[in-house]
């Protein structure tokens, strides 16, 4: 106990100290601090990086919303910080977001033609190192359009070819 207590103090201290570090080094310390369960830690260096539009820290902090972990679980502040985190061009992002459309459970209200647009601009965007999360979307995209009709699909592609990164 006395071990895990040190553990999670030296964590809390470089979550303070990150602050002062490069961005990549900050997120390096929070995805250690979030490993090792200090949550507080991570959500310390996290959500300032969120709430200054860092697309990666907005998806970490919405899936602690979603899971619960470390945070009261909430997917209306899980959708909210992935939303923003995808219309910045955030393939993660952009595919949580599609999954809570399309899979989620009602927050955001279940729609289809939203989760085939944010899960196949995902696809594209996903890179080899994100196989495993490629593989998924795509399966879940087939999903999705087995269950849209022709006027679905046509939206949701009018949609993907009109997206810019920003909107």
């Amino acid at each position: 106990m006395r071990f895990k207590l040190l553990i999670s103090f030296a964590l809390v201290v470089a979550a303070i100290e990150a602050q002062a570090q490069p961005l990549e080094e900050r997120m390096r310390t929070a995805a250690t601090a979030y490993e090792h369960k200090d949550y507080a830690a991570a959500v310390a260096i996290w959500r300032p990086l969120a709430e200054q539009g860092n697309a990666e820290a907005q998806t970490l902090l919405a899936a602690m919303y979603w899971s619960g972990d470390g945070l009261p679980r909430n997917h209306a502040e899980a959708a909210k910080w992935y939303l923003r985190a995808a219309q910045q061009g955030y393939a993660r992002a952009q595919n949580d977001i599609g999954f809570m459309y399309g899979f989620g459970e009602g927050i955001p209200p279940r729609d289809d033609v939203q989760a085939y647009k944010w899960i196949s601009l995902a696809i594209s965007r996903y890179t080899a190192k994100n196989q495993d999360r490629l593989d998924q979307a795509i399966k879940d995209r087939a999903t999705l359009k087995a269950r849209m009709t022709p006027a679905q699909l046509a939206q949701a592609e009018r949609e993907i070819s009109d997206w810019k990164p920003g909107h």
